[in-house]
């Protein structure tokens, strides 16, 4: 006897090219959830934990644009931390301290701790071709540089518009668990779609960044291919540098790649402790270090091309966003994390966008602004 099945309800396909948890009316339930829903991901603690004690200060609610973000329907949890203290933190009732959310593209971070200990180590030169690297990298890749890639600034046929249901980014989804192939699609594998990528002239012509997610992941496997350290191990010394609390949750295709350009989870607290490894510029708990001091720091002082609309004043430097001060990301449903060096303080913000796009340039900019603001003083 045959028992038949049906489609994961969670995973699949419904309308505008998105999967049930990241439609409008799920999408809150969806994120809130997202560390068990999709189909593969690891989960990762670490053996010592770096404590964090409360020593609030009021002012930073009281102002009025803190108190506009915190009020927003789509809010999840907002935590200001300096050195092992927290200034400040709130969460939406449906939320709490130890509930993981989405990081999404704030994942990318990871790729600068990565990156600048295999520069440091005399694994990768930044100047060299992706193809050197990766001999198998179809058209997309192979003739740009990695600080190129780094920077987001590769013209290829890759696209991620979000609000576009026939963008490329959306095929990359079935092989990496985010939702289940459409009828006749193969689900694929992270690397294999890499290498399937096209493109011919890939210098980019337009004077801001493009930002093209698969360019994280080229960065990870570049990594992964010239240390022989599976990308696992690597994120397990990150994670065990930075003395979480709770899992850190991040997804993976079938033959178990991580997906280091957007498919972590964690709780705002412990996003906060991954920042403060950006805020020590690679200092550790227990004296684990994780990145290279010299590298971060020339990445918040020698960044790339500007970002777009109402974001123009920050560049993307070496997968992460900086003014020249702080470092820092956003992610997809409005995520933002951000690290100042100079004054020890990194700012993390959780909220569910419910538009079409999930993202919104006039919501982030303004946000990430605010949260500069207050890691400066």
């Amino acid at each position: 006897m045959t028992l038949p099945s049906i489609a994961n309800p969670d995973l699949e396909v419904l309308f505008d090219n998105k999967p049930r948890w990241d439609l409008p009316d799920y999408r809150r339930a969806g994120f809130h959830n997202l560390h068990t829903t999709l189909r593969y991901a690891y989960s990762m603690r670490a053996p010592g934990v770096l404590p964090l004690r409360k020593e609030v200060d009021w002012t930073i609610g009281e102002r009025p644009e803190v108190a506009r973000y915190l009020a927003m329907p789509h809010f999840s949890a907002f935590v200001v931390v300096r050195d092992d203290r927290i200034l400040y933190e709130a969460y939406a009732p449906d939320f709490g301290r130890d509930r993981p959310h989405p990081i999404m593209s704030i994942t990318k971070t990871t790729l600068n701790l990565m990156l600048g200990r295999a520069v440091a180590d005399g694994l990768v030169n930044l100047d060299e071709r992706v193809g050197t690297y990766l001999p198998e990298i179809g058209t997309g890749y192979a003739e740009a540089t990695v600080k190129a890639v780094a920077d987001m600034n590769v013209a290829n046929d890759f696209t991620e518009d979000y609000g576009d249901p026939q963008s490329t980014v959306h095929q990359t989804e079935p092989a990496t668990g985010f939702r289940l192939p459409l009828a006749g699609q193969k689900e694929g594998t992270t690397r294999s779609f890499i290498c399937g990528i096209t493109g011919g002239d890939l210098a980019n012509r337009t004077g801001e960044a493009l930002y093209k997610s698969t360019n994280s992941d080229v960065l990870g496997w570049i990594i992964e291919r010239v240390s022989g350290r599976a990308l696992r191990d690597w994120l397990i010394e990150i994670v065990e540098a930075a003395g979480l609390e709770g899992c850190f949750h991040i997804t993976c295709d079938r033959e178990g790649v991580p997906l280091v350009c957007g498919g972590a989870c964690l709780t705002a607290r412990d996003l906060a402790r991954y920042g403060l490894l950006f805020a020590r510029k690679g200092e550790g708990v227990d004296s684990r270090r994780v990145g290279d001091a010299a590298f971060i720091e020339e990445t918040r002082r020698n960044p790339g091309l500007p970002l777009g609309k109402t974001r123009e004043w920050m560049r993307y430097s070496r997968q992460t966003n900086t003014d020249g001060t702080f470092l820092g990301h956003g992610g997809y449903g409005g995520q933002y994390m951000l690290a100042n060096p100079d004054t020890g303080t990194v700012v993390v913000y959780f909220s569910v966008l419910e538009n079409a796009s999930a993202s919104d340039p006039d919501f982030s900019g303004p946000l990430a602004k605010m949260m500069a603001e207050i890691a400066a003083q």
